[in-house]
């Protein structure tokens, strides 16, 4: 665990320091948000959030292939790991062009597929669909589909929930500490090596994305642009697939009483990600709905994405982030603890936990606007 902490120090710490260089270089070559009619923010913002975090996961990586424990564990830690890096410096590289020069929709989604296909060409994929109690094997080119599927779904929600100031990063960076939760505990249960790829890689991930927000959260100094949000949505979902290649379908059927807890242990490495963004695939899903009903590309941009409406249903910048960390939160940590230790009581701790933020997201604008009529 020590390592794993020293790999998150250094992915925080390395954000944070290249992401005033970044901030820097951004402005001069032009790579700012200019202010549009579907934006909330009120002046031109630099982007290139997605090199600083590269920098972030790049360093960490380094760093642990020097850590005593980690580099005992060469092929079941960095295989995976690094072809991550490799996948991830391209998707956030087309990421990078399209902050300068505003990709079209299809360019862009060219650019996903070719890093999904990276990393596959580098050994990481799916190698079965987990499911109780068994697993359903897959063949190569079902290998391949599935997991590029993944990596470019994941990336285009994070894309898409990237609309207030310190939101994907934040709400990336609590997925990252929940799915390394789920993959640390699974390695305990299991009695495996603590040494996973998809650890060394969500702990990297969750320390980039901290390191990210003091320049990020709002009033934000500048913007993860799309190399960040595709970056870290691809990570996610990769960690994800190195799961899987870590632990047999049987062995993630089990939950942490030692027994068949349910269905949900075995599916979780697929369906994580898909949780823990709940909020943003929800939001892509109405989006795509939405538009191709007004006869518009899915792709095409609005002002009505879901922090859009928090915003006006009168929610502040702030806090409409902060719910929407809670709802992620709650989600993410909920879907592992419901799904490793059975038993009533992590059910209804969800419910209550589910009932309290509907409530803060419905209820607070209406006891603010009370307040400012009574004054």
């Amino acid at each position: 665990m020590r390592e794993y902490l020293v790999v998150f120090g250094v992915a925080l710490g390395v954000t944070y320091l290249l992401a005033s260089i970044a901030r820097t270089l951004a402005m001069r070559f032009g790579a700012v948000a200019k202010v549009r009619d579907r934006d909330v923010h009120a002046i031109p913002t630099p982007y290139f959030g997605g090199p600083a975090m590269l920098g972030g996961l790049v360093s960490a990586y380094l760093v642990a292939t020097h850590l005593p424990f980690l580099s005992r564990n060469e092929d079941a830690v960095f295989g995976d790991a690094r072809a991550v890096i490799v996948g991830g410096a391209v998707i956030c590289l087309v990421g990078v062009i399209d902050d300068l020069f505003e990709l079209d929709a299809l360019s862009k989604f060219a650019g996903q597929v070719m890093a999904g296909v990276v990393v596959v060409a580098m050994g990481l994929q799916f190698l079965y669909l987990p499911l109780y109690n068994n697993y359903l094997g897959l063949d190569n080119a079902q290998s391949i589909i599935f997991t590029v599927l993944l990596i470019v779904t994941t990336a285009n929600a994070v894309n898409f929930v990237d609309g207030l100031d310190g939101l994907a990063a934040g709400m990336v960076a609590i997925g990252a500490v929940a799915f390394f939760s789920y993959a640390f505990s699974l390695a305990v249960v299991n009695g495996e090596a603590r040494a996973i790829g998809a650890a060394l890689l969500t702990a990297a991930l969750a320390g980039a994305c901290l390191g990210i927000l003091p320049h990020n959260f709002f009033p934000a100094r500048m913007f993860i642009g799309d190399s960040g949000s595709m970056l870290i949505g691809f990570v996610l979902a990769c960690s994800s697939i190195s799961l899987t290649g870590q632990f047999p379908a049987t062995s993630l059927s089990e939950g942490v009483g030692g027994g068949a807890a349910s269905f949900l242990p075995a599916l979780l490495p697929l369906f994580l990600p898909f949780a823990i963004l709940i909020v943003p695939f929800v939001d892509l899903g109405l989006a795509v709905v939405r538009r191709t009903r007004a006869g518009r590309s899915p792709f095409s941009p609005d002002k009505m994405h879901i922090h859009h409406r928090l915003l006006e249903i009168g929610h502040s910048h702030r806090r409409a982030v902060l719910l929407m960390y809670a709802a992620a939160g709650l989600v993410a940590f909920g879907s592992v603890v419901v799904s490793l230790f059975s038993g009533w009581q992590s059910i209804v701790g969800f419910g209550v936990l589910s009932v309290l933020t509907a409530a803060a997201v419905f209820v607070l604008p209406r006891l603010e606007q009370r307040v400012w009529d009574g004054s």
